[in-house]
Formats: structure tokens, sequence, C-alpha cells
């Protein structure tokens, strides 16, 4: 048979789209054409091909006019995922294995010269795109990748080192495909989850209370923080550790946040169910903050989805890479559009940001005199723009501590102790509206954190004095919800939304 058929997948955002490489064999002019949309990497893939095919000891039809065409044609196609299938096309059209038998699978996976198998990105997003269309089929990916893919709930993946572990299966007249592992084809076995890291535990965190109860709030509801202080205060301290009062992942959080990952090339496995905790450099563009490219990849703030993005010398950042936040802070996605194609991405993570008061960072301090002058400071913090400080739910100081009270003051709470009140306090919120309080919208805040007359008296007198917006406004009462659930309360009080209030507050009196 001259013509072969043999399914793959492409990558466009998280969607994988279906491809099929199909392979013909002519008379005529020895040449190996590639067409298809095809990429650089892809079309480098002839010269992989061709010397894995020979170097496994298979024949490689060179005197055959070969042509490989990846269907549908306008699907943007890169990266070596193609290798694999290609070469199994080739050998099926050339009568070496039998393509009638290639039929229920699919494959993917880079070929190196010697023909074993290396690793390919978004193995995850591929078997969760062949788990959602309800079709038995099986997926055939690098015993790397088949580790990762296999994550994914009731997913028929398989797993092999060479290419010839994958011929083997499908040689003319032979047994049917097996699960056997003697040859290298195995049936890959799911990770177990991975652990928090050790060590990152806020019991080192000494002082700090109202800094740490901030976070316990911040962590309840899946609000945004950010931190003023002065250098060396234990804003970073306290922001590493942040990960750690957080609940832990239920399995679609982890598929989620492993699919992003497995797209950049990021996912580990031992991270499985290990909520991620993204800090890029101040020097981050846009671009790596929200993602792009052609094709786009996603960037910082989907590679935290589900987990926290710690953005440290907030100030620091590119103004235009602090703006591009602000729509995925309050969607919880962030769509990339090119002239071709569009891609989205989940973005729904904790933004926890630092900074200093002020260029030499000591304004307001007791242990040190700040020399900066008013235009410096104005200027310095002129650059968070007032509608991205809207979207942040808390602003907190974090004071020095001074050496006497570092010294002596104990261990503090353990991160094991919050986490369990923190689990709490969400469940709740789950078990009342089936989202967490930072996820409200619209008539849901009317709903769910009803204020009694007093507390809607204080947050009026409050909201009026500080000249609050309406966004400012539902941001302080979904706080104030989450203060009461930590609390065990049913209703929002007074005292509630007072405390909501002071967290609302702290940038403006540095300000």
């Amino acid at each position: 048979m001259s013509l072969s058929l043999v399914q793959s997948r492409a990558l466009l955002g998280l969607e994988a789209a279906s491809v099929t490489v199909e392979v013909h064999l002519a008379n005529g002019l020895p040449s190996f054409t590639l067409v298809g949309l095809a990429d650089v990497e892809v079309k480098e893939a002839r010269e992989r091909v061709r010397s894995a095919i020979q170097n496994a000891g298979l024949e490689f039809p060179s005197n055959k006019r070969i042509t490989v065409n990846l269907a549908p044609a306008d699907l943007p196609k890169d990266s070596g995922r193609f290798d694999l299938p290609i070469a199994l096309g080739i050998l099926a059209a050339a009568g070496q294995i039998d393509a009638a038998r290639l039929a229920g699978h699919e494959f993917a996976g880079e070929l190196s010269l010697s023909g074993h198998l290396r690793p390919v990105r978004g193995a995850l997003a591929m078997a969760l795109a062949l788990h959602g269309r309800g079709v038995a089929t099986k997926l055939v990916l690098p015993a790397e990748s088949a580790r990762e893919a296999a994550l994914v709930p009731g997913a028929d993946i398989y797993g092999a080192a060479h290419l010839l572990d994958v011929v083997r299966q499908f040689l003319p007249g032979g047994p049917a495909a097996s699960d056997a592992s003697e040859d290298g084809w195995h049936r890959a076995q799911p990770a177990e989850p991975g652990a928090v890291a050790a060590g990152a535990d806020m019991a080192d965190v000494k002082g700090h209370a109202s800094a740490r109860r901030a976070l316990e709030v911040a962590a309840a509801g899946q609000h945004s923080l950010l931190m003023v202080g002065p250098p060396g205060s234990g804003k970073s301290m306290l922001a590493q550790r942040f990960a750690g009062l957080l609940p832990p992942m239920s399995v679609d959080e982890a598929l989620e946040s492993a699919a992003v990952a497995s797209l950049h090339g990021r996912f580990a496995v031992e991270r499985w169910r290990v909520r991620p905790t993204c800090s890029p450099h101040h020097s981050a563009s846009a671009v790596a903050l929200v993602g792009g490219g052609s094709p786009p990849r996603p960037g910082e703030i989907s590679l935290a989805h589900n987990g926290v993005l710690f953005l440290d010398e907030f100030p620091e950042f590119q103004r235009a890479a602090l703006e591009a936040l602000r729509e995925p802070l309050e969607t919880g996605t962030i769509t990339i559009a090119r002239a071709a194609r569009r891609a989205e991405f989940p973005a729904r993570f904790q933004l926890i940001a630092a900074m200093n008061p002020c260029p030499c960072g000591y304004l307001g301090s007791s242990l040190k005199s700040c020399r900066c002058t008013p235009d410096q400071v104005a200027r310095y913090q002129g650059k968070l723009s007032g509608p991205l400080l809207d979207r942040i739910d808390l602003h907190i100081e974090v004071p020095a501590l001074p050496a006497t009270q570092l010294l002596e003051t104990p261990a503090g709470e353990a991160s094991a102790d919050v986490r369990a009140r923190v689990a709490e306090g969400r469940e709740r919120a789950i078990r009342r509206q089936g989202k967490a309080n930072q996820a409200l919208q619209g008539a849901e805040i009317d709903r769910h954190a009803k204020l009694d007359a007093a507390a809607r008296q204080f947050l009026q007198t409050a909201a009026t004095r500080l000249g609050w917006s309406a966004r400012g406004t539902h941001r302080t009462l979904k706080l104030a919800r989450t203060i009461a659930d930590l609390a065990g309360a049913g209703a929002v009080q007074a005292a509630h939304v007072a405390e909501a209030v002071q967290y609302r507050r702290a940038l403006q009196r540095v300000e």
C-alpha cells in the first residue's frame, strides 16, 4: 500500500486539535516533501526521520517520491511531536508495518537520530482532548511524556522508549498490541501526589501578626495582596510561604495547572497536585507575563493558574506589563489574539505583590530616615496606576522589626495550623455559593454578603470618606465575607467590615 494515514495532534493554546498525517509513496525522482503549514522544527523532521529509520535497522524508501501532508492544511504545526507519526506513516506506506492496525491509535514523539524517543510538550493537553471526546483511542507517547499524560483519569496511555518498541506492535501478521513492558512498550501509570517543599513554613516568620492575618484572609478567599514595607522587613519571606497556606488542589484544578505547565515544558510529575508559585524577575516583559508568540504560548500568569504569582519590586516592572494584569485579575482568563489565530489560557492566580514605599525604601520607617524628596516618592508610587491598585483586594504594611524583637520573639504558628483554618473557611464559601469569595460577581455579592444595618452604615461611611470606586466597595464586601467565614459567622457583621476596611487603607496611608 502506497498511502497511509496516522493520527496525531497539534497544540493551539490548551486546545489539542486533531491532525492526520498522510503519507504517499510514488515512483519518480527520489524526494521527501512535507506540506501542511509546518513550522521549521516540523520541516526538519525529514532528516531526523530518515536517520532514525535507518539507524533502527529498518528500510527507508530512499528510491521513492515521499509526500507527507499534515491535515488540516490551515492549522499551524510546530515542534518535533510529528516525528513519530511521520516515521510510522512512511513504514506503513512501504508495507513494513500493518497500516490497518494503526487505526484507534494516536501518536506523538520527537525522534533522535538513533531512533530513541524524546519527550514532547503538551502531553497532558493531548490526553485531555482524547478524554473529552469519550472515544476509545490509545495515545502512544515517549515514556517520560506518557507518565505525564497518564495523570488524566481514564486515559489509555502507552509509553515507548524507542521507535522499534512501537514498530514491533504493528508488524504484519503479529499479535495485537499488548500492555507488555518486555520490549519497552508499556501502559503508563499515573504519578503519586507531590509534597510541599520542606522548610517553607510560616513558623519561620517571627512577629508580623497583622501581616500573617492578612495572608490567612487572602488564602481563604483567593484574594490578591499587596505588601508595602522597607527593605528586609520580611515581605519576600511571607510571600514565599503563602502557597503553603492554600488548601490541597482538587484533581480538576491539578489537571488544569499541569496542562498549562505541560504546554510550556515546565511540568514535573513530582509537582503533581502541588500549587505552583511563579516569581518572575521585574525585568520580565508583558509577553513573558501574559503570554504570546506565534503560535501563542502561556505566560507566567497562566503558569500560576490555581497557584500564586509573586511579583517582587512591584513598581519596577514595566508599565505595560503591569497594566496587562488588569483583565485577568477580573476575569481569570487571558485571550491572546493574533492576525490568524487566537488562544485563550486560564489565569486564575492569586497575586502577591511586594514593594518599597519609596525609591530608598525607608519612607515612614522608625529605624532609618528616608532621603527621598516628595517628587521622587510621587513618581515612584505613580508607577502603579489607580485601576490596577483598585483590583488588588488587600493592601498591607509590613514594618521592619527591631533587632531585639527579631531575636527574642518565639517561632510563629506553623503553616499546617493556618492551612486547616483556611480550608474550613473556603469550604464554607464553596458549600454556600459554589466558588471562592473573590469570584463573586454582581447579584451574588448582594445575596451572599448581606450586611446588617450597623455594618452597612459603617461601610457607607468608609467608602465615602476614602473615595472608593464601586469596585473597591465590592472588594471590601467580599473581604468581609471571607473574614466572616474564617470566624464561622453566617452573616457579615460590623466587626468583619471594620477589619476589611483596614486592608483597603494601608497603601493610601503611605501615599
